[in-house]
C-alpha cells in the first residue's frame, strides 16, 4: 500500500469511526450472533494473493461488526465500563502510526519520560498522598500479580526468586476479600502461592473485609509455620461495589509486616471527585495500589494505573539483564520494561496525555458525578416499586437488583429468565451476580455518551420484561 493509498483508506475508516461513535445506538447492544457463527463465515485458509482494501473493509462490515458486542453503547449496562472518546481513540491512531516498542528510555525517551509524567498527574487528581511512583500496566490484574511477586520476595528475602518456593523454604499466604475479583486468585496460582494458600477474609453487611478476621486469619497462619506475604485490599468490588476500609486493613498489614496492595480498578477513578476520597482514608500504609483510567476515565483500554511505594523492590523481583537490554543511560533514566511482567511495552501514556488535556479534570469529574446521580436516580426507582428489590446498597454508579414480585416462587430461576430475554432482546446488557447465595442482576453506569434517557429506557425495559415473565 503506497502511502497515498494509505492516505485514502484512512480518510474512509476515520469518516466510518465518527460516523459509528455518532450512530452506535443502531445496533444491538451486545452482538446477536451463534456460537461458531463469525468462524463459519471466515475461509479456512489464508489468501494466497492479496486483496483490495476495499474487500477488506467489506467483509468487516459484512462478518466482523455483526459479531460485535458494543461496549461504546449508551445502553451498556454490564460488567464494568470501558469508555472510550474521540481523543483517545486519535492518540491510539498516532500510537499504532508509530509503532513504538517502549520498552527502554533509549527506545523512546518521550514514552517513558511522558509516562513518568502522566503517573504523576493522575496521582494528583485522585489525592493519592506523595511517595508513591507510577507505571502504566495493561490491567489490574497485572498490577496485582506485580503485588503477589513483590510481596513474595519480601517475604523470602528475595529466596524465591533464586531458588524457587521450595527452596526458599517457605509457604507465603495471600489475603483477600470474599468478594474480591478473581484476579488475585490467578495470581496467586501464576506467583506459585497455591490456591490452598489464598485465603478468603469474611466480610461485614457493608460487603467489606473485616480487620479483626483478617489478624485472626494472619495469626494461625503464622501459628501453622505459614508466611502470611501480601493482603490485597478492594476499592469497589466488581460484584457489588464493596470499599475495604484502607485504614483498618493496613493496621493489621503494619502490625504483622505483611505487603499491602489496594485494588481499585472501578472505584478509583471516582477519586479525582474530593466527595469520594473517604476511601482514600489510610492508603499511607499501602505498599501498592491500582486503579484503571480505561475503565471510567474516557481512556480506551488497556491504561490501568499502577502506584508503588518502592519501586526497587518491584525492579528487583522482575529485572533482568541481558547484554542487548543494557544501555549507556542505565541508572539515569527509568526503564520500565522492569516494572512490568512483559517486557515490551506500547506508548500508553499519550491517549492519557490526549484525555486529560482534551476534557480536564473539571470535565472528568462531571462525567463520574453525571454517572452516579444517574445510578441515583434508578436506585429510587427500584426501591419504590414493590415487585423489585435492591439486594445491596448502591455503590457509586452500581446497583444490583432482583424482580420479586408477591407470591413468586423460584426467585432465582424468575431473574435468570429475565436477564436472558432482557440481553437476548438486544435493547440493553445487563451482567448477572449473586449476592448472598441469591442470584442478582447486575447494573453498572459509566459509558461516556448515557444519558438520563438511557437509564430511563434501561429501567423500562426491565419492567416490561418483567412483566411478560
Amino acid at each position: 500500500m503506497t502511502p497515498e493509498e494509505f492516505r485514502a483508506q484512512a480518510h474512509r475508516l476515520v469518516d466510518w469511526m465518527a460516523d459509528y461513535m455518532a450512530e452506535v445506538e443502531r445496533f444491538p447492544v451486545r452482538a446477536q450472533t451463534r456460537p461458531g457463527e463469525i468462524a463459519s463465515a471466515l475461509p479456512q485458509a489464508p489468501p494466497e494473493a492479496g486483496e483490495r482494501m476495499e474487500t477488506v473493509f467489506a467483509d468487516f462490515e459484512r462478518i466482523v461488526l455483526p459479531g460485535m458486542t458494543h461496549w461504546q453503547h449508551p445502553r451498556f449496562f454490564a460488567y464494568f465500563p470501558a469508555n472510550s472518546s474521540p481523543p483517545s481513540v486519535l492518540a491510539e491512531m498516532l500510537t499504532a502510526a508509530l509503532g513504538a516498542q517502549c520498552m527502554l528510555w533509549q527506545t523512546s525517551p518521550a514514552a517513558t519520560e511522558m509516562e513518568t509524567r502522566m503517573l504523576e498527574w493522575l496521582g494528583q487528581a485522585i489525592g493519592l498522598p506523595a511517595g508513591f511512583s507510577g507505571v502504566i500496566q495493561d490491567s489490574a490484574s497485572s498490577a496485582i500479580l506485580c503485588a503477589l511477586l513483590t510481596a513474595r520476595e519480601r517475604a523470602t528475602g528475595g529466596a524465591a526468586n533464586e531458588q524457587g518456593l521450595a527452596g526458599a523454604g517457605v509457604a507465603p499466604v495471600v489475603y483477600t476479600s470474599d468478594q474480591a475479583h478473581s484476579a488475585t486468585e490467578k495470581g496467586a496460582k501464576i506467583a506459585g502461592y497455591g490456591r490452598n494458600h489464598v485465603r478468603l477474609i469474611e466480610t461485614g453487611g457493608d460487603f467489606a473485609m473485616k480487620p479483626d478476621a483478617l489478624d485472626a486469619a494472619i495469626r494461625a497462619d503464622r501459628a501453622a509455620g505459614l508466611r502470611p506475604a501480601c493482603i490485597v485490599a478492594s476499592m469497589g468490588t466488581t460484584g457489588v461495589g464493596a470499599v475495604d476500609r484502607l485504614d483498618g486493613i493496613g493496621a493489621v498489614a503494619r502490625a504483622h509486616d505483611v505487603f499491602f496492595h489496594v485494588d481499585a480498578a472501578w472505584a478509583g477513578s471516582a477519586l479525582i471527585c474530593e466527595e469520594h476520597r473517604w476511601m482514600l482514608r489510610g492508603v499511607e500504609t499501602a505498599d501498592s495500589l491500582v486503579f484503571n483510567p480505561h475503565k471510567w476515565l474516557l481512556t480506551n483500554f488497556d491504561c490501568s494505573a499502577h502506584f508503588v511505594r518502592d519501586p526497587d523492590a518491584l525492579v528487583r523481583t522482575l529485572s533482568i539483564l541481558p547484554a542487548y537490554l543494557q544501555s549507556r543511560e542505565g541508572g539515569s533514566v527509568i526503564d520500565y520494561r522492569d516494572w512490568s511482567v512483559p517486557l515490551g511495552r506500547r506508548f500508553r501514556a499519550l491517549k492519557l496525555w490526549f484525555v486529560l488535556r482534551s476534557y480536564g479534570l473539571a470535565g472528568l469529574r462531571e462525567l463520574v458525578r453525571r454517572h452516579i446521580a444517574l445510578a441515583a436516580w434508578l436506585e429510587g426507582e427500584i426501591a419504590a416499586d414493590p415487585d423489585f428489590e435492591l439486594v445491596a446498597p448502591r455503590s457509586l454508579a452500581l446497583l444490583n437488583f432482583r424482580y420479586a414480585p408477591a407470591g413468586a416462587d423460584a426467585l432465582d430461576e424468575l431473574n435468570e429468565r429475565l436477564l436472558h430475554a432482557l440481553n437476548d432482546e438486544g435493547r440493553i446488557y445487563l451482567t448477572q451476580n449473586i449476592v448472598r447465595g441469591n442470584y442478582a442482576i447486575r447494573i453498572s453506569i459509566g459509558q461516556t455518551s448515557t444519558e438520563r434517557i438511557h437509564v430511563e429506557q434501561a429501567w423500562e425495559a426491565v419492567k416490561t420484561a418483567a412483566a411478560r415473565l
